[in-house]
């Protein structure tokens, strides 16, 4: 077991919708004593704090908290405008925007002020540990730390290894990660030992995701309301896909698929409906409209909608399953079991093996189909797809 008992003040760069969360978690663990939460702009972490605030009286009104209150809990958070101040902690989560030259200036900011002792982790959904680490002058203390949003809600957090992240700052990220909450008890963390880019989770579900673009440009096209498009892509338990895409944010998927498009496909690259929405300002929830309109509290308007019918959710998961063959191939992960179990603890969905395994026939077929009509030649099956060989990777 780790001894991860000298690590007790933590530091959160970035007070955006991902920040605030992973402050909230933090906060919420017995294993800190403080928690900073840093942001250039006073505004941003007015709203941070509201957030913050609004979130554990809900989880306290509901019984979520044991015997703490959400008071108490609050006074471990401090506010920060100072950079050098925030940078003075025991381990430190980076959640500042997803562009590689702005976090490589943030941890060369981070390498030259934080104590020599202090973690650097990166919350980056899809981007490279090492490059980000190299602007930091101690790669060796840098690891990958991405959360899932609803943070205090879903479990999952992927761990991911840099070519030069030591095993030490390896295992104290995972117990640091390990120590902290969510509402149905510990963090549940994925180890990745070799990074790609989208690490498991958002490598699959970015993979699909080119499916659901392609499906807006042809509703587009024939004049299809996006939600009645979303209606095709409602799973149990979850909002539609272009709910979702809206919550997270339509510009925050572009940056995300952007890296896809220039370091493993440009088949990756967003198509005109999405491009339009983020052109005309509409960004989703947070702006009130996108591919949907949302109300001021924050709830996709629906009402009226009906199916479209153009999506096949089976093709939607093949993508999925075609995606972590891929991962297998590359010695990402050695088990699709291991993908299947990440994709539950980060989505709350199925795992594609799960689903698929027994189809692969028929879900390589629909993947010829897809790559056909869309011109997008990646989404062909692979090998280990095509052949089932993935089985041997139980």
């Amino acid at each position: 077991m780790t001894d991860i008992s000298k690590y007790k003040e933590f530091s959160v760069i970035g007070a955006g919708t991902m920040g605030r969360e992973i402050a909230q978690v933090g906060i919420m663990s017995d294993q800190f004593e403080s928690v900073k939460l840093w942001s250039r702009t006073q505004k941003t972490l007015d709203i941070a704090a509201n957030f913050i605030e609004t979130g554990l009286k809900k989880l306290e009104t509901k019984g979520l908290l044991g015997e703490k209150s959400a008071k108490s809990i609050l006074d471990k958070l401090i506010i920060e405008r100072d950079f050098e101040k925030a940078s003075k902690a025991d381990y430190i989560v980076e959640s500042v925007p997803e562009f590689m030259d702005l976090k490589q200036s943030t941890f060369k900011k981070l390498g030259n002020s934080a104590p020599e002792h202090t973690i650097l982790a990166t919350n980056t959904s899809t981007m490279s540990i090492t490059e980000i680490a190299s602007s930091s002058g101690r790669p060796e203390k840098v690891v990958g730390m991405h959360f899932f949003t609803p943070i205090p809600i879903l479990e999952l957090i992927e761990l991911i290894k840099g070519k030069e992240t030591s095993d030490e700052t390896f295992e104290i990220g995972a117990a640091i990660g390990e120590s902290l909450p969510y509402i149905g008890g510990k963090k549940f963390v994925a180890r990745i030992e070799k990074e790609s880019p989208g690490f498991i989770v958002n490598r699959l579900t970015i993979t699909s995701g080119a499916y659901v673009d392609w499906l807006t440009d042809v509703a587009m096209e024939k004049g299809i309301p996006w939600k009645d498009l979303n209606e095709d892509l409602v799973v149990p338990n979850q909002m539609g896909g272009l709910a979702k895409r809206d919550y997270l944010g339509l510009d925050v998927i572009r940056n995300s698929v952007k890296y896809f498009e220039e370091n493993i496909s440009p088949d990756f690259a967003t198509g005109k409906a999405l491009t339009k929405l983020i052109d005309e300002g509409n960004l989703g929830r947070k702006t009130g409209k996108g591919f949907l309109e949302w109300t001021e509290d924050g709830k996709p308007i629906t009402h009226g909608a009906k199916k479209a019918n153009l999506a096949n959710m089976e093709c939607f998961m093949a993508l999925q399953m075609n995606e972590g063959c891929r991962l297998l191939e590359e010695g990402i992960v050695s088990s699709y079991e291991t993908i299947d179990k990440t994709m539950i603890a980060g989505m709350r969905s199925r795992g594609p093996f799960e689903l698929g395994k027994d189809r692969y026939k028929e879900w390589s077929k629909l993947l010829e189909d897809f790559a056909e009509k869309s011109g997008k030649n990646y989404f062909r099956p692979t090998k280990l797809m095509r052949t089932g060989d993935f089985l041997k990777y139980k």
